[in-house]
């Protein structure tokens, strides 16, 4: 039980005090691709906590003490609707790390599938107005704004307007194309979704808030460097001036918005990448955020386990 009481007070507190902790220094604008799994390691962490805590709460430690025979054997008597838990708080437990998967997959759902039939009702209409051109690998749409974006999925493309080729000088547009392709290479709508799930399935909490902010801002900063790998920073950062007022649709992921005019200040004054020590630490930190509850919930059964048989342990 004090395994149980350990992550559900952790859990408390994390929501609160982990984006203060992840919030301070510009290590993330030094290493983007870092600062997301962290981001996302804190809210799965956050959210695997309480679960673990219901399974820490729900199977004695003397259970798993007597091996993985007797805890598979519980957990199948609690599949067919057996009565073995031992009291009704376990059984409240259970319940409540059910509705939190509950909930979770539902807001998924909904999120995936919502975005999936605009995207498909988008690219119906990129079909009829829009037209493909071979030299740019991209869709060209008739308007008036001008903007760069791309439609994430399966048949994911990057969309320009012809107000953006007109504003903008040849090697911007290879530029901002860069960056629209990396989105859809490192497939960022499905990071995208998993922080609006979180977000979305648990609204108060300001760990899940912060983190739906921070990193719809990191994947931008994610592409901008990947964009600046094969052309001059100087070039995405004019082209995100021309962009900055662009809008994009919703449900895909725009190079210009609220983001681009800091975005500019970073292309031209770069600063140091993280060193090998630093992202050994980050990458330490995104292991812990995510064995940690599983290693915590599982102390009292490994401990009941060795001390019922390590008596049977001999060295000869």
């Amino acid at each position: 039980m004090t395994a149980a009481v350990v992550l559900v007070l952790y859990a408390l507190v994390a929501v609160v005090a982990l984006p203060r902790v992840l919030d301070r220094g510009a290590w993330a604008e030094r290493a983007p691709r870092l600062a997301i799994a962290v981001w996302l390691a804190a809210c799965a962490s956050v959210v695997a906590s309480p679960l673990f805590a219901a399974l820490a709460a729900a199977i004695p430690a003397d259970v798993v003490g007597h091996g993985l025979a007797e805890v598979f054997a519980m957990c199948a008597d609690m599949l067919s609707g057996a009565d073995v838990l031992s009291s009704p708080g376990a059984r409240a437990a259970l319940l409540a790390a059910a509705l939190v998967v509950g909930r979770v997959a539902y807001c998924g759902t909904a999120i995936v599938v919502g975005a999936r039939r605009a995207r498909r009702r988008h690219a119906e209409m990129l079909t009829l107005l829009g037209r493909h051109d071979g030299t740019l690998g991209a869709v060209v749409l008739e308007h008036d704004e001008a903007a760069a974006y791309c439609l994430p999925g399966r048949d994911g493309r990057a969309v320009i307007t012809t107000a953006a080729l007109r504003s903008l000088a040849p090697e911007q547009v290879a530029a901002v194309l860069a960056h629209e392709r990396a989105h859809l290479r490192g497939r960022h709508h499905l990071v995208l979704a998993a922080a609006e799930t979180f977000a979305r399935a648990f609204p108060g909490p300001p760990l899940f808030t912060r983190a739906r902010g921070e990193i719809a801002r990191l994947v931008e900063l994610l592409a901008d460097d990947v964009a600046a790998r094969r052309h001059p920073r100087v070039h995405i950062a004019a082209a995100l001036v021309r962009l900055a007022t662009g809008r994009a649709p919703a449900f895909t992921l725009g190079a210009g918005g609220e983001t681009a005019l800091t975005r500019v200040r970073r292309m031209l004054s770069p600063a140091v990448p993280l060193g090998r020590r630093e992202r050994l630490i980050g990458l330490a930190a995104v292991a812990l955020l995510l064995a940690g509850p599983a290693a915590v919930a599982a102390i009292p059964g490994v401990s009941s386990f060795l001390a019922h048989h390590c008596h049977n342990i001999s060295i000869f």
